[in-house]
């Protein structure tokens, strides 16, 4: 009699990576996979797509989701179904290539350290973290801060401060 073989393992993270931008110098799948496994680490087997856009798809979903008419960085959107529907789907982050890297340079960060960033904030803004108000804000960046550290990454907000 054979065993039976043991359960699956969740997976830490089901990432699907769509690049949709001709930007250069993009982060490898590896790294999108450590960034967003981190940030998400409690939240295993959980499904998440990372679409990298150019500046105009950003600023139509900025326009149209956010009222906001301009690129953004990172665009979260957490996925809205039913209760009854059991997939762990927690949702998308739509990241502006062109915006990330500008951001890097005028900030003088490495730009795979931002990119890093963006991907945290955008993941952490998936497992319902926001930074609307002062206390939240506080919140959420401390656990960037940490998370990024855990990567050798320098804080974020370091400059924003000064």
């Amino acid at each position: 009699m054979n065993p039976e073989p043991p359960p699956a393992t969740p997976a830490v993270l089901d990432l699907d990576i769509q690049r949709a931008s001709a930007a250069r110098d993009l982060p490898d799948d590896d790294s999108f996979r450590l960034w967003a496994g981190l940030a998400l680490q409690s939240h295993p087997g959980h499904e998440l797509t990372i679409r990298l856009v150019d500046e105009e798809e950003s600023q139509s979903l900025n326009r149209d989701y956010r009222h906001k008419d301009y690129p953004t960085n990172v665009l979260s959107f957490p996925a809205d179904l039913p209760p009854e529907l059991n997939i762990p789907l927690l949702g998308d982050l739509v990241i502006c290539a062109p915006v990330v890297e500008r951001e890097a340079l005028e900030q003088g960060k490495p730009p795979m350290a931002h990119w890093a960033h963006m991907v945290i904030h955008g993941c952490l803004h998936l497992t319902g973290h926001d930074h609307e108000e002062e206390a939240e804000a506080q919140e959420m960046e401390a656990l960037e801060r940490n998370l990024l550290a855990q990567l050798g990454i320098a804080d974020p907000y370091l400059d924003e401060r000064e």
